[in-house]
């Protein structure tokens, strides 16, 4: 695994967002998320612009303990039939947070729900946010999604990371994902070295980047496979294959929740 550099990152978000801006456009705000059925498409934006804006003010006040929602500044966004004004708070809301994350470099000691209590940590984190809500956004606007390698292969080790954390931290769902001598591979179709391999034991799971045999693969194209994994795209679907054990990768989609 190799991090973005703390610039990449700050760029990475501000391009996202504008990705993430695009599939709005000309969207009705008010159809239903398919993947996040309990908003609509106005509310997933105003997730993402609150999310963005609640990392910008913990990184700004080097907050050492959690913000709350009342204390960030201009959190409430504009309503689903204000599609300009959603499209300009969501263009200020990146800007501000990029700026913000540039200013504090990424070794500021700020507070985070992680072990890595620094701001590079938000950098990242509000990055794969963005990306993995892009692909709802799309999804739901009827527009492609498709993520640069790089970015989409950092996701799904961020996404693992979480999950050990989880896993750790004693989150009843994770600690489900257990049983020894069972495993699932990860294998992008298009691109070179991003392939992970998931490996259970008696007391959880373990992970690291690698091509092996496992009880179940998961392949297909690098987008395709994220979506999977993150639960957007169903693991029956045509644009990737799933080789041997189906319902340990349906074990493992149930479970993999934060």
């Amino acid at each position: 695994m190799t991090l973005l550099g703390h610039d990449q990152y700050c760029d990475e978000l501000l391009r996202q967002t504008d990705l993430f801006r695009a599939a709005l456009a000309g969207a009705d705000l008010t159809a239903t998320v398919p993947t996040c059925p309990e908003w609509t498409l106005g509310e997933l934006s105003r997730h993402v612009g609150r999310a963005q804006r609640w990392a910008e003010t913990i990184v700004r006040t080097k907050a050492t303990e959690a913000v709350p929602p009342g204390q960030v500044p201009d959190s409430e966004g504009p309503a689903d039939d204000a599609p300009e004004a959603m499209d300009a708070w969501l263009a200020s809301g990146a800007t501000r947070l990029a700026a913000t994350l540039r200013a504090a470099g990424p070794d500021a000691v700020v507070w985070t729900w992680a072990a890595d209590r620094r701001a590079g940590f938000w950098a990242r984190r509000m990055v794969h946010e963005t990306a993995v809500h892009r692909a709802d956004a799309a999804l739901t606007a009827g527009v492609p999604f498709d993520v640069a390698a790089e970015t989409a292969a950092d996701t799904i080790d961020e996404w693992l990371e979480i999950l050990a954390f989880a896993q750790a931290s004693g989150d009843p769902d994770v600690a489900g994902l257990r049983g020894a001598g069972r495993s699932i591979h990860l294998h992008a179709t298009d691109t070179a070295g991003a392939e992970w391999l998931i490996e259970f034991g008696d007391d959880g799971f373990t992970w690291r980047r690698g091509h092996e045999k496992a009880t179940v693969a998961l392949r297909g194209p690098l987008a395709d496979v994220l979506q999977v994994f993150y639960r957007r795209l169903p693991p029956g679907s045509d644009r990737v294959e799933v080789l041997g054990d189906r319902e340990l990768l349906d074990f493992w989609l149930e479970r993999a929740s934060f």
